[in-house]
Parts: C-alpha cells; sequence; structure tokens
C-alpha cells in the first residue's frame, strides 16, 4: 500500500524535522523601524494584566522583507513599550504575515499575534515608503528618504511578551488558564541607515493602531538584520483578566464568545 501521508510520522521523521529546524543558518531581511511617542493613557488602555506601561509611551512598527529563495516573506508587527515586574520589553497587537507558514507557527507555539496581511517594503534611490494592510487598508505607512548611515550596534537582545491560550470550546473563556510568555531576540544587524520622513496611521476596524497617534517621531530607520528567538512559560495569568483583551487577536471577537450555536450536535 501507497503510504498514506496523514499517518503517523515515524521518529527518524521527527528527530530529522527537528534538526533541520535547529540548523538553520542565519536568515537576513531588509526592514524598516519607526518608533514614535504616542498617548499613554492610550498605551495603558491596550495592555492586559500583569503588564504595565514603562516610563515612557512608545510604539513601534517593524516592517520587513526576507528574501527567502523561492519563498520571500513580508513579515511585520506594530507593539507598545511594555513592562512585567522589573524586565521591559514589547507587547505586539497585530504581526501581518505573508504567508501561512510564518502565521501558524509563531500564534501556536508563542502566541504571537499574526494574522495574514499584505507588507510592503521599496526603496528607490534614497526614497523608501513601507507599509503593513490588510483588508485593503494601509493601517501603517512609512515614507520617508534616507538621509545618512548609522554605526552598525553590536549584538543585542531584545524582549517581547505574548500571551498563550485557547478559546473554550463552549465559548466560555479559556479551555485553560493562559499564560504570559516571555520571548528572547537575539538581534545582528549589518547595516543600518536613518531616515528622514513620516509616519502615517490610517483608520481600520479590524487594525485600530490608528488610537496610538504619533505625539512625537523619535527615529525611523532602514536595516539589514537577522534574529532568532526563544520563548518560555513565566506563568499562568487570570483567564478572568485577559478576557477583555482577547479582541485584540481576531478580526471578528464574536465567533469565539457565542459559543456554538444552538440545535448544533
Amino acid at each position: 500500500m501507497a503510504r498514506v501521508r496523514y499517518g503517523a510520522r515515524t521518529e527518524a521523521e521527527i528527530a530529522a524535522a527537528r534538526a533541520k529546524g535547529a540548523s538553520l543558518p542565519d536568515i537576513w531581511s531588509t526592514g524598516v523601524v519607526a518608533v514614535w511617542e504616542s498617548d499613554p493613557d492610550a498605551i495603558a488602555a491596550v495592555l492586559p494584566p500583569p503588564l504595565k506601561p514603562t516610563g515612557r509611551p512608545l510604539v513601534r512598527a517593524n516592517i520587513s522583507k526576507v528574501d527567502l529563495p523561492g519563498y520571500p516573506l513580508g513579515a511585520g508587527s506594530v507593539a507598545v513599550a511594555a513592562a512585567h515586574g522589573d524586565q521591559e520589553g514589547w507587547y505586539p497587537l497585530v504581526m501581518p504575515m505573508t504567508h501561512e507558514r510564518a502565521l501558524t507557527g509563531g500564534r501556536e507555539v508563542f502566541g504571537e499575534p499574526k494574522k495574514l496581511g499584505e507588507v510592503t517594503v521599496e526603496r528607490d534611490g534614497l526614497v523608501v515608503r513601507a507599509a503593513l494592510a490588510r483588508h485593503g487598508i494601509a493601517f501603517v505607512e512609512v515614507r520617508g528618504a534616507v538621509d545618512g548611515p548609522l554605526p552598525v550596534p553590536g549584538p543585542v537582545e531584545k524582549l517581547d511578551f505574548y500571551f498563550k491560550f485557547l478559546p473554550a470550546v463552549d465559548g466560555s473563556g479559556f479551555d485553560v488558564d493562559p499564560v504570559l510568555v516571555h520571548c528572547v531576540r537575539n538581534e545582528k544587524v549589518r547595516k543600518l541607515e536613518r531616515i528622514t520622513g513620516d509616519v502615517v496611521l490610517r483608520e481600520s476596524m479590524f487594525d485600530p493602531v490608528a488610537d496610538l497617534p504619533v505625539r512625537r517621531l523619535v527615529e525611523i530607520t532602514i536595516g539589514e538584520k537577522t534574529t532568532d528567538q526563544k520563548g518560555r512559560v513565566v506563568e499562568r495569568v487570570s483567564a478572568q483578566a485577559l478576557l477583555p483583551y482577547i479582541h485584540q487577536r481576531y478580526d471578528d471577537p464574536q465567533q469565539i464568545l457565542d459559543g456554538p450555536p444552538e440545535g448544533s450536535a
């Protein structure tokens, strides 16, 4: 009988897949990063407990293109500065990806708020345009011109916060208590340039980052970088406290709060 592809994999196949994933070479991306100061009350409003605001109300948009052979990938995020205890990092609100493969692993393993979307990074000479779009709306657009090189920073460790959870089968909340994940990213940069420009936030009912207005632009850069990441669960969190924020993850949160339709088997 021909192999049934939905059948169980052998231990050797599983081990080979793990080894392949652990030995990937550095994958370099070209990305635009914009950081701005926003409304402190707006930042505080989007942070589920136990996360809290830091001393500075920062928002960061990261928009990147990765030229994987035969599999070009667009990846982005919009995150706010956050603290968990004495550790400061970033809490991403939305992470558009152009391919399902990049989306699925991040959501299911780390709890990343990834969604399928459009990612644009264009450079024509010194002119740069980068954007994140979903449902036909470029809800974040960064525009400007390169005005000079910046010193290449050394390797740096960055921290992101995610909440990993499973919506309950009966629509009542979660199947088990959610967990808070610390994701540590080790970043190396080989080229970095300053951009003079602006950030445009457009209204979107699905990705309402326009609620985090640009009060003061801190910096815009374009660079080439590579990162790896490791995550760990640091604590279980209150389901009741997280439930009011669950809409951040879904375009239609009602679908997971309604429960099964009447008469369904």
